[in-house]
């Protein structure tokens, strides 16, 4: 098998179980407040953090040394993190996926102003063609926009922005710092909420808490592994068979169908946010690819960036030109 075909593999397994994942907070999210499913998935998650974390070998303290910086990647992961939450538990998986795949065109409108990025004719094109097919699926006019559809259009922008101040501050800052602010914040934060919307919770379903921070380090972990394998051009698109997953898992448990508009729009999305994460990977004249290039999932501070994970450890997805 080839290296490519490895990390295809391993990229599709991990967007499985990611969407698996999503169906155990669906599930939750019909009887919890998002704010508390939050707060237990950052507190399980923490002992897996760790292990991660102590794979930073770079010296110095947790200082940050651009600490406004990281408020707002931290301000924007906390966002993202009830926002998906949130959305996923009243909206179509399907729906939800399908916002959450316009991130790749709002990295590239971000990298304008934070990263002062130059964005040409043909990319701006995609991002209309991709934004377009965002108004496709909400039908602004026809349909009653939710907060579902607000929560889940919250987590693509503040995915999206926590991602591209990586990008800005990821060679001075350690990645351990860029992986811990997040989810302390994350943790403080829901703790704060959390007497207002407790609900007691039966072993059972502290139990799915468990099974989803598992299975959000696992497949974080894979698609690690996948970028370790293979091009990043080829792994990076593989995200959007969670589309297909949420397809197959929305009829089985929830009686869901995905309708005509959101068809077409999750098509012209995903068309266009293609074009921008291959045409970056491989030109390397962009700003944007460092960050397109470890697409995965959008940052939750529950689950944080794969590229951190990555560079804790001291390695980089290959690039085509270096095979």
């Amino acid at each position: 098998m080839s290296s490519n075909a490895k990390g295809a593999l391993l990229a599709l397994l991990a967007f499985g179980i990611f969407s698996t994942h999503d169906v155990v907070v669906k599930i939750l999210g019909g009887i919890y407040s998002p704010f508390q499913i939050v707060f237990f998935s950052v507190l399980l998650s923490f002992p897996l953090a760790m292990v991660m974390m102590m794979r930073d070998a770079r010296p110095g303290t947790l200082v940050p040394v651009h600490p406004w910086w990281l408020a707002l990647r931290t301000v924007a992961a906390v966002v993202t993190g009830v926002s998906a939450f949130y959305a996923f538990s009243v909206l179509p998986l399907a729906q939800t996926y399908t916002i959450l795949f316009a991130a790749p065109l709002l990295i590239t409108i971000l990298a304008i102003p934070v990263l002062g990025e130059t964005v040409r004719l043909r990319r701006w094109l995609a991002v209309l063609v991709g934004l377009g097919g965002v108004m496709v699926v909400l039908r602004p006019g026809q349909t009653d926009l939710s907060l579902g559809h607000l929560a889940a259009l919250a987590a693509a922008i503040g995915g999206s922005l926590a991602s591209i101040v990586v990008r800005k501050i990821g060679s001075e800052e350690r990645p351990v710092v860029m992986l811990l602010y997040p989810m302390m914040v994350n943790f403080i934060v829901m703790a704060c909420a959390l007497p207002f919307v407790y609900e007691p919770m039966p072993v059972e379903h502290l139990g799915l808490l468990g099974i989803i921070a598992v299975f959000a380090w696992v497949a974080s972990r894979l698609v690690i592994s996948a970028y370790q394998s293979g091009e990043a051009a080829i792994i990076a698109p593989m995200q959007y068979s969670q589309i297909i997953w949420a397809t197959i898992f929305g009829y089985l448990f929830f009686d869901e169908t995905i309708d005509g508009p959101t068809a077409i729009g999750a098509g012209i999305i995903i068309a266009s946010g293609l074009y921008i994460v291959l045409r970056e990977s491989r030109s390397g004249t962009s700003e944007n690819t460092p960050v397109l290039r470890t697409r995965s999932r959008t940052e939750t501070g529950t689950t944080p960036r794969v590229s951190l994970f990555m560079r804790a450890a001291g390695k980089t997805p290959p690039r085509p030109e270096d095979d």
